[in-house]
């Protein structure tokens, strides 16, 4: 908080205003890492001698702007970071999956080549040498933090396994969701067997955990809506309020109020819930014309709600979507926002 103003006539007093008012404002250090994984690829096309930034980038606390580390890569989808040691990061790309171990400095390509253009990937917080990488073809594992890669996929469908989602259950070990062409599948075995917990005709587009209630659940799909699961993902009912005709791309908590969620929409924009997901409203006053909403993200550390407008800007909201300001990374797409709990000294 900024500093008091004390009002006195004493010269004691007056020179103690002057002291405080000349000390800098110390803001609270945030509780969590906040990571974007974006392209700034407005009228980019591979080949292109157009140069851009692409890839990682950290929310700074003290100058409140995004900070750009790693490699430069335009096709990056998604990234992890080890909960205990942040030097140890994952992305996910057309390649396949880069790892770096010393915070961004240097990377390597760790797949085969039959393990490319990789859609998410996860680490297991109770174990975090496991690994899970979404693939278009089905799920690999790694259990040497992104050394060697397996296939675990034993109970997906021959036809269908395309991953788009994956993410680990941060309250038990080997317990994890994985989003496909044919539904929600769950193994409680670090993916030594599978078993379908939702079943879909559509692409299961992302899976995301409650950061209040660890068995409270959240989908979104291309043309099967939005659905929920109060038992772990063990069952999943569907949440009326939402357009269901259209892709829904991703869903978002904000960490700092149980109640609020967010969701975004290629056809129609970013809808945001205030009640846990009884009812919903458009929020897209502010943004530009016709939208196309590619991500939504909270920032845990401040509540700001993030929307990712395809190649527009990044947007940034302090009241929950009912008024927008533009922020930077202008002629950007956001294809993952990532909050990581701070590792204590």
């Amino acid at each position: 908080m900024p500093p008091r103003n004390p009002i006195t006539r004493s010269r004691g007093h007056f020179l103690a205003l002057t002291l405080t008012l000349l000390t800098p404002v110390v803001w609270a250090e945030p509780a969590y890492d906040f990571f974007i994984c974006a392209n700034i690829n407005r009228n980019y096309v591979i080949g292109s001698t157009i140069v851009t930034t692409n890839g990682l980038f950290e929310r700074d606390h003290a100058t409140q702007e995004w900070r750009h580390f790693g490699y430069n890569d335009t096709t990056l989808s998604a990234v992890a970071v080890d909960p205990r040691d942040h030097d140890t990061i994952y992305t996910t790309s057309l390649n396949g999956i880069w790892v770096s171990y010393d915070g961004g400095e240097s990377w390597k390509m760790t797949n085969s080549w039959d393990m490319t253009e990789g859609r998410d990937v996860a680490v297991d917080p109770h174990s975090p040498d496991t690994v899970y990488l979404a693939l278009p073809d089905g799920i690999a594992v790694s259990t040497d933090r992104g050394q060697t890669w397996e296939r675990r996929e034993r109970g997906l469908p021959d036809r269908g396994k395309f991953t788009q989602t994956i993410a680990v259950d941060r309250s038990q070990k080997a317990r994890v969701l994985a989003g496909c062409e044919e539904g929600i599948f769950l193994t409680v075995t670090a993916g030594s067997t599978w078993r379908r917990v939702l079943p879909t005709s559509t692409q299961v587009n992302d899976l995301e955990q409650s950061p209040h209630d660890p068995l409270r659940w959240l989908a979104v799909t291309d043309t099967h809506g939005a659905w929920h699961s109060r038992d772990g993902g063990e069952t999943w009912s569907a949440i009326a309020g939402l357009p269901d005709d259209r892709a829904i791309y991703n869903v978002t908590f904000d960490a700092t109020d149980e109640v609020r969620l967010a969701v975004a929409s290629w056809a129609y924009g970013v809808w945001t819930s205030e009640d846990g997901g009884e009812s919903w409203t458009e929020r897209n006053a502010g943004l530009p014309d016709g939208v196309r909403a590619w991500r939504v993200g909270v920032d845990p550390n401040t509540g700001r709600l993030y929307a990712s407008i395809f190649q527009e800007t990044l947007y940034y909201s302090d009241d929950f979507g009912r008024t927008w300001q533009p922020d930077a990374l202008e002629g950007s797409l956001v294809n993952a926002f990532l909050a990581i709990p701070r590792v204590q000294p």
